[in-house]
């Protein structure tokens, strides 16, 4: 019984991981499109179910404290799946356990790829961002106006944009 209770755990936080995924996906095509509202609520959603899986990741974890002790195992060990795979002697159960292992493995290597582009992604648009802003702005040593190449020294007394000697 203890196995069933940490079979759909784990089933739960690959649904919940696909919920993030889903909304990886979404945050993408937001940052593309540059809508900064939509981009918050999606941050907020990812919020909370980041809390979800925190609340199932203790549960799973207390699910595999107790299969532990149902076999014999007193010790609070922290196994990984394969290592409680291992531990499990009835066929089907021990391939119901690989599946939900293999699945999740696979949403969460999913879910990296997309957490990375989307990091990348929003890391070109501060850059571009930055760069328009160099572009409005200027450079604190540029000159607005043009000057003749062989009157060097007007150009370099004035310090930036703005003089504030008034």
């Amino acid at each position: 019984m203890p196995l069933t209770t940490l079979i759909e755990l784990l089933e739960r936080l690959d649904e919940a991981h696909i919920e993030m995924l889903d909304l990886a996906a979404f945050k993408k095509q937001t940052i593309i499109d540059n809508k900064v509202d939509n981009l918050i609520d999606i941050m907020n959603r990812e919020s909370k179910l980041m809390k979800q899986v925190g609340q199932l990741e203790e549960k799973r974890a207390e699910a595999a404290y107790a299969f532990l002790q149902g076999v014999g195992i007193r010790s609070n060990l922290n196994l990984t799946l394969t290592e409680l795979s291992r531990l499990v002697f009835d066929p089907e159960d021990k391939s119901r356990l690989v599946h939900i292992q293999q699945k999740l493995s696979g949403t969460l290597h999913r879910l990296k790829e997309a957490n990375e582009l989307n990091q990348k992604l929003i890391e070109q648009s501060l850059t571009f961002i930055d760069y328009s802003l160099d572009l409005l702005v200027g450079r604190p040593n540029q000159d607005i106006t043009y000057h003749h190449p062989s009157d060097k020294g007007s150009s370099a007394a004035r310090p930036g944009l703005f003089d504030a000697r008034g």
